[in-house]
């Protein structure tokens, strides 16, 4: 058999991926990361989701407080010790995220071809006609004719949680958009994504070392997420703050590549 060719024994069949694989005494090497959420953050649920074969718990600082995540933490420790099944503890970091924070919690409903205008005044309450953003150089950074796509937080990519927006005007730090298609919008926290533009905005934030030293620490995590990477420089940064704290000398970091800049 050439090197260059792989030889197939028989057609791969799809339903043959969902089949469970035969018995092996070989340790599986591929590790499942599971995200501890609002859904998932019991004993019960976290305890099945071990014995599924969840290696890895992700604990995601972009919502919630690490009270509420170290409630969590605490599942988990009870579901391992119940299940007798190991698990590493992975912190996602908020990063350079373009954030839309709805403080009421109230859907806001946005119609196609409607105008929304994005602006940094965060005094401002969300509505079908202003959204405050958390970043003050939006305006600067975009152009008439970009594109913006805005998304409730764990939204399902459905064109009811998700809409697109395209830049008509920019005026003094606002940032006035169309609306391309109609959508409801639901919870207390929007991301934006902008694929042609640089977010000047740091790596980490001043919350997500806030969090690192602190809850980090406490819990010597395994794993860093770091949200938003963008270039190596990135990853020296997250690498120096962690040898600083001694505790988390050790801890790896994963690199998440989630724009065009990455």
């Amino acid at each position: 058999m050439h090197s260059n060719h792989l030889l197939l024994e028989e057609p791969i069949r799809m339903a043959s991926v969902l089949e469970p694989s035969k018995a092996t005494f070989f340790p599986a090497m591929t590790k499942i990361v599971g995200t501890l959420g609002p859904k998932s953050r019991s004993v019960e649920v976290i305890s099945g989701c071990l014995k599924a074969g969840m290696s890895v718990a992700r604990f995601d600082f972009s919502w919630g407080d690490a009270k509420y995540h170290q409630e969590t933490l605490e599942n988990l420790k009870a579901a391992v010790k119940t299940t007798k099944k190991l698990c590493a503890v992975m912190l996602d970091t908020v990063g350079p995220e373009l954030q839309v924070v709805n403080k009421s919690g109230k859907s806001i409903s946005l119609l196609m071809d409607a105008s929304v205008v994005l602006t940094p005044n965060q005094d401002l309450e969300a509505s079908s006609d202003v959204l405050p953003i958390n970043f003050d150089g939006l305006s600067k950074a975009v152009k008439k004719g970009d594109t913006i796509f805005m998304g409730q937080y764990l939204f399902t990519g459905s064109e009811t949680t998700s809409v697109w927006l395209e830049v008509s005007e920019v005026n003094g730090e606002d940032v006035v958009c169309i609306i391309k298609n109609s959508a409801t919008l639901s919870g207390s926290l929007f991301t934006l994504h902008a694929s042609q533009i640089c977010i000047e905005l740091p790596t980490l934030s001043d919350q997500d070392k806030e969090v690192i030293s602190t809850w980090g620490v406490q819990n010597k995590i395994d794993f860093l997420s770091l949200s938003y990477t963008r270039h190596a420089e990135d990853v020296r940064q997250a690498r120096e703050l962690l040898s600083k704290l001694g505790e988390l000398s050790q801890t790896q970091i994963f690199a998440k590549i989630e724009n065009i800049e990455g």
